[in-house]
């Protein structure tokens, strides 16, 4: 994935803890030309492929995995 961009340690730390504390997070991320947002229950902050990845169930209850680098916006909920 040569063309990630690093997100800051702030809020790599941030995601880590709400992973370890299984703390309910809004997310606003891009897709596409735009942006969608998701209330999840964040699962694994990994290191994959060149790219840092999030692992969540959202509230539908699926499982998805998103690239850090792909969140505008995160907050606890």
């Amino acid at each position: 994935m040569s063309d990630y961009v690093p997100i800051t340690c702030v809020d790599h730390d941030r995601l880590e803890l709400a992973v370890l504390k299984r703390r309910k997070l809004y997310l606003r991320l891009r897709d596409g030309d735009g942006w969608t947002e998701l209330d999840v229950l964040p699962l694994d902050v990994y290191t994959q492929a060149g790219a840092e990845w999030l692992r969540v169930i959202t509230d539908g209850g699926r499982e998805i995995t998103l690239r850090l680098d792909s969140i505008l916006e995160f907050r606890e909920i």
